[in-house]
């Protein structure tokens, strides 16, 4: 998976769908990172997260790229094979906004988070 190679995995103009884990914010959670669907732009939390919505999503919807959603990051993740790579540049914003707490949302993240994780 390199710059070229682009299959109907990666939407290089698919826009993000916002700046956190979709699913935590319709229902109050909380993330520890956050991950970008190649194909769409979800924006789902990490495996690391409670609620595991990143990979949940790449394999309820059969988009199986995934690419980090963290300032500084820009790894791809193929949840076929478990390979990290490289890919092309993705429709900005390419991480959530750098104030934005990690793990987060700040107000939403339990005392006892690291405890919490997988």
């Amino acid at each position: 998976m390199s710059d070229g190679e682009n299959g109907p995995e990666i939407d290089p103009h698919a826009q993000p769908s916002g700046t956190g884990c979709v699913e935590c914010d319709a229902t109050g959670g909380w993330w520890f990172h956050l991950r970008r669907c190649a194909a769409c732009g979800h924006i789902g939390c990490c495996d690391s997260s409670p609620g595991q919505h990143a990979t949940h999503h790449a394999r309820d919807a059969g988009h199986p790229i995934l690419t980090s959603f963290e300032p500084g990051e820009d790894w791809f993740f193929d949840d076929r094979d478990g390979t990290v790579s490289h890919g092309p540049v993705l429709a900005g914003p390419r991480h959530h906004p750098a104030d934005q707490g990690t793990p987060g949302p700040t107000d939403r993240v339990p005392q006892d988070w690291q405890r919490r994780l997988h």
